[in-house]
């Protein structure tokens, strides 16, 4: 049993709070700059490019320093580099260099830190939670993480509207040396082993190996494969349902907010369910329950002409997405080794931030040509149909049970 665990628990989870708030506003901020200053739909897309193609192309790496190196200081370097970045930001803004190419740069160099942070924080939390504990404390963290997303764009907002941006960035600033200061000063957790030996191998037999693990594994192979294909079938509910919305429903900003809120309401609902029921025995029931009602969701936004139905039914897909979330970062947490668990998330990081990027290259042009609605029929059946994959894998099965009920499969 890992001693002060709950301690431990609350203050990493609290650090993080508080951090992503900080990056919520900031990302809010930039978004809502460069759309208010530019009103063009190719300056957007490049930035979404930019805070994504810096993720993709370092989560392999950044996987291997979570396994190599404490875990712990990488979370604190990454919030620091963000930090760091945005205050010279901050100060090239104040003195007059208000540039777009400014701004891309950021969101570049945000993504790298992101890119860093996210495989250490899915290989941490396993070293000082419980393992019987995984599931509640990631519904916990979904719940949490939904808040700040649910209130940091009202924030960010109304900060807008009263005060320069520059203030907003100074904010993030503030936030983050509040969240290094909480690990740094009141964590007290020791390095994995692996980081506390001398590394025996150079570190590209490190990312070889780790690649060597996952090819081994049939079951986190499987589960990748069913990642890249889902992602990429999600994007249009998750970037074109506002356009969607404009389109058929009006363009009342009231109702982008509504839906964004409900989302989030659900996303919020979803993770406090989680944290209290756990969900099935087997994790992969848990998951494919959350991938058939997404399926038939997304399928159903597309044929409904009522906008209180519509608001419904985002309601719905908030609440399953911690259903399939929460259980699959379990699954890895529990089942793969711990030398590793960096190098995993490192490839799922990889997967997740390629896959709807890519989605939205092949969606985002056709919807010009083609409904959304229609799209959204499409890939809806597509994801439902999808999800025998899940329960028809025999490996998954297994490895979606917790060690005192694998004779069930």
């Amino acid at each position: 049993m890992k001693t002060n665990w709950k301690k431990n628990t609350l203050l990493f989870l609290l650090s993080q709070t508080i951090s992503l708030f900080g990056s919520s506003l900031v990302q809010y901020a930039i978004l809502w700059y460069i759309t208010l200053n530019t009103k063009s739909g190719a300056m957007m897309t490049i930035s979404i490019i930019c805070g994504f193609l810096p993720t993709f192309f370092l989560s392999p790496f950044a996987g291997v320093w979570a396994d190599r190196y404490n875990r712990k200081t990488l979370i604190m370097l990454s919030d620091s580099f963000i930090a760091l970045s945005t205050l010279l930001l901050a100060i090239l803004f104040l003195m007059g260099y208000e540039s777009m190419g400014l701004l891309f740069v950021m969101s570049a160099l945000r993504s790298i830190g992101t890119g860093i942070q996210t495989p250490a924080i899915g290989a941490f939390l396993p070293q000082i939670v419980p393992e019987d504990k995984l599931t509640k404390v990631n519904g916990i963290n979904g719940s949490v993480q939904s808040m700040v997303m649910l209130v940091s764009p009202m924030i960010s907002g109304a900060l807008l509207s009263m005060a320069s941006i520059e203030s907003i960035f100074f904010i993030d600033v503030v936030t983050a040396a509040i969240a290094v200061s909480v690990i740094l000063l009141f964590l007290k957790v020791p390095a994995h082993n692996k980081a506390i030996g001398p590394q025996e191998v150079s570190y590209f037999k490190d990312l070889q190996a780790g690649i060597s693990y996952i090819k081994g594994h049939t079951y986190v192979k499987k589960f990748f494969i069913f990642c890249a294909f889902f992602f990429f079938l999600v994007s249009p509910v998750a970037f074109l349902s506002p356009l969607q919305v404009t389109r058929t429903f009006g363009e009342d900003v009231w109702r982008l907010t509504a839906i964004e809120i409900t989302f989030s309401l659900g996303m919020m609902l979803g993770g406090i369910i989680m944290a209290s029921w756990g969900g099935f025995k087997n994790k992969i029931h848990t998951m494919t329950l959350s991938s058939f009602i997404t399926g038939v969701c997304t399928f159903l936004l597309g044929i409904v002409s009522n906008f209180w139905v519509y608001l419904f039914i985002m309601v719905v897909v908030g609440i399953t997405i911690p259903f399939f979330n929460t259980p699959s970062t379990v699954l890895l947490q529990e089942k793969v080794e711990p030398d590793f668990l960096g190098r995993v998330f490192g490839v799922l990081g990889m997967i997740s931030s390629s896959m709807m990027p890519l989605g939205m290259l092949v969606f985002g042009p056709i919807s010009d040509v083609i409904k959304i609605e229609w799209l959204l029929i499409g890939t809806g059946l597509l994801m439902f149909i999808q999800s025998f994959f899940l329960i028809g894998s025999k490996e998954l099965l297994i490895a979606g049970l917790s060690k005192d009920n694998r004779d069930e499969v």
